[in-house]
């Protein structure tokens, strides 16, 4: 018996029916209201953008051209996250609009108009010091977390896992991220009150940008989004269970925001740039390190689920046993592509890649039971003929190259960003 024979007999995987394209889309409510959304948002933040541009076109322009660089590595860095099953581009364009449009237009007014309350019911001290904890994320953690609930109402089969849900969250608070720091940049110029100057913006970039980034509303969104996610696929717990998940996920984004935005710690370490960095990793680290574990869980879990797809093969020219447990780690998919390029050159590193995508593609295929298994194991076979030829013919590495390798290249990023954060910190006038 061939392989494609045996790969439609294999058992389905554990999603519902969706909507992605087409005249089915087009009957969805849901799918107009997010258009609509989508749209008011855009002429609003059109309208706010075109004002500035007006009046500092230069400031404008720097702005929005470094804030869009800076999403292009968070990008990257989300997308390859759900490795394995990775999600539709429309949907992640979808998500990334919804935080940058709807999210920012929603929560501007909001988070002000919640300001003036605490004020009015608490004391302008109160919100003068916890204003900007309170108001802001309440009103901007429910605002991004109905984006990823947008995304699950009009295209359910696309979340089929916590990992789903933390991608759409995480694209959700990084469209808001970039968009919200645009719009404070240029509040910056206008503030200044120096004219159309690039100084304001520069400033505002390296704060929020590339010292606050990595803690930010990226982060907060991958927390809120992977409760949804759980809500939504792990139909084997009880509804109570998933929905108090779900909502201590939101209420877990919403106080890493809290702390992140708090004046706790403001005076208490000095005003020296250690100082500044220490508060930095303080309240930045909590969220990071909680984001890393789950996103770790969920992606095992995953790995697990399309491994046992893959086995049931039997084929060794599809996936051999070792590059199973290969395409089941990043770690160990990354060292495999090192030492395909150490071994045989920059095309087999490349061919490696190539292998372990379309081996990923053809687990997801599997397991949803699709009439288009033959493509991905004809692109599987053809990647192993390239590997062959470079006398490379198995994706894998020799056990023990990867982890010190991993460890020794995580160590000179961690010892790398903080001097980085630092001289950026003492340049800014905290040293």
């Amino acid at each position: 018996m061939t392989a494609e024979p045996r790969l439609r007999s294999a058992r389905s995987a554990p999603v519902q029916p969706g909507y992605a394209t087409g005249e089915r889309l087009m009957r969805l409510p849901s799918f107009w209201i997010v258009i609509a959304l989508l749209v008011t948002g855009g002429v609003r933040m059109t309208m706010i953008a075109g004002r500035f541009a007006g009046t500092y076109p230069v400031a404008t322009t720097t702005a929005i051209a470094l804030f869009a660089l800076l999403a292009v590595p968070f990008w990257l860095v989300v997308t390859e996250l759900d490795f394995l099953e990775r999600e539709p581009l429309a949907l992640l364009v979808l998500a990334f609009a919804w935080g940058g449009l709807v999210a920012t237009t929603v929560s501007l007014p909001g988070s002000a108009a919640l300001d003036d309350l605490i004020a009015k019911l608490g004391s302008p001290h109160l919100a003068a010091d916890w204003g900007a904890a309170l108001a802001g994320p309440t009103v901007e953690e429910i605002s991004k977390t109905l984006g990823v609930v947008a995304i699950v109402l009009i295209a359910r089969a696309q979340v089929n896992s916590v990992l789903d849900g933390v991608v759409y969250g995480a694209m959700v608070g990084l469209g808001f991220q970039i968009v919200e720091d645009i719009v404070y940049a240029l509040g910056a110029v206008a503030l200044a009150g120096r004219g159309d100057h690039v100084e304001p913006v520069i400033t505002t970039f390296l704060l929020r940008g590339f010292l606050s980034g990595v803690w930010s509303h990226t982060l907060f969104g991958a927390l809120a989004g992977a409760g949804i996610g759980y809500l939504v696929v792990r139909a084997d717990r009880p509804w109570r269970t998933r929905l108090g998940v779900a909502m201590l996920a939101v209420l877990g984004a919403w106080a890493s925001h809290v702390l992140w935005n708090s004046p706790l710690f403001r005076d208490g370490l000095g005003n020296g740039a250690l100082a500044l960095l220490a508060v930095l990793v303080f309240k930045g680290l909590p969220p990071l390190l909680l984001i890393m574990v789950l996103v770790r869980s969920a992606h095992d879990r995953e790995a697990d689920y399309y491994a046992d797809q893959l086995a049931k093969l039997g084929d060794p020219e599809l996936i051999t046993p070792a590059e199973l447990e290969v395409l089941k780690s990043g770690s160990r998919r990354a060292t495999a592509r090192w030492h395909a390029r150490t071994r045989a050159g920059l095309r087999a590193r490349s061919a490696v890649r190539r292998l372990q995508r379309a081996q990923a593609r053809l687990a997801v295929e599997l397991s949803r039971g699709t009439p288009d298994l033959g493509r991905w194991c004809h692109e599987v076979r053809r990647q192993r003929r390239i590997l062959a030829r470079l006398g490379h013919p198995e994706a894998t590495a020799p056990e023990g190259k990867g982890p010190w390798r991993r460890t020794a290249s995580t160590v000179f990023t961690t010892a790398l960003a903080i001097a980085v954060l630092w001289a950026a910190i003492s340049t800014l006038g905290g040293g």
